[in-house]
């Protein structure tokens, strides 16, 4: 018999999976092309980063502990056709790149192909006013009379 801990994991190794899947299907349907432009590295196509960030926001893990999971799970590297594990500001960069319009849409479609009719999905309510903290010199502060803020506003309900 196997134990309990071994069935845990087996079972959420198979919803990551299933998860992943979901978002192949859903990020192959959108029209984003493979790579940003011609010169890109080729290293990693845009569609395995957009499936990464999604799997992310599923598992709610910080960057830097995310992607030493996903170099652990050889499954999810075979899935995404990773021969390499991106470094986590890989991914960061590729969310400033990305327009926000293929995120909604993909990780909506994603969940909606995921979880079936009976799951309950746990709902958590964002508002952010889209400012990003970026940088700002403090002689262009006050040139501008602007006051530099070191945050993002946003809020959790």
């Amino acid at each position: 018999m196997q134990s309990k801990k071994q069935e845990t994991i087996k079972k959420s190794a198979s919803r990551n999976i299933r998860f992943i899947q979901a978002a192949i299907s859903v990020v192959k349907a959108t029209h984003l092309n493979p790579y940003s432009c011609k010169y890109s590295k080729k290293t990693y196509t845009q569609h395995q980063l957009l499936v990464l960030v999604l799997f992310r926001d599923f598992r709610n893990q910080h960057y830097r502990e995310f992607m030493e999971d996903v170099g652990d799970m050889e499954t999810v590297q075979e899935v995404l056709g990773l021969s390499v594990i991106p470094h986590f500001t890989t991914l960061q960069k590729f969310l400033c790149r990305i327009k926000s319009l293929y995120l909604r849409l993909t990780f909506r479609k994603t969940v909606n192909l995921f979880y079936s009719a009976d799951d309950v999905i746990p709902i958590t309510a964002l508002d952010s006013s889209g400012f990003t903290s970026g940088y700002c010199s403090h002689y262009f502060s006050e040139r501008t009379g602007k006051i530099r803020k070191h945050f993002l506003k946003s809020s959790i309900s």
